[in-house]
């Protein structure tokens, strides 16, 4: 094998691994996002939980 094919046949051995790693830390991103999102939703519900049963209380 010449220099030039073993360059040729890392680079491409590299290359799925480099949309494999970006997609995954997309999909960890997303996690995340989706995690706060959740728990913001939580809260909110919570206060509205709250201020409807000081309501009832009265």
């Amino acid at each position: 094998m010449d220099s030039v094919e073993i360059l040729s046949v890392i680079n491409n051995e590299t290359r799925p691994n480099k949309g494999k790693s970006k997609k995954r830390k997309w999909r960890e991103i997303e996690a995340i996002k989706d995690k706060y999102r959740l728990k913001r939703e939580l809260t909110e519900m919570d206060v509205g939980l709250e201020l409807e049963l000081e309501q009832l209380a009265r």
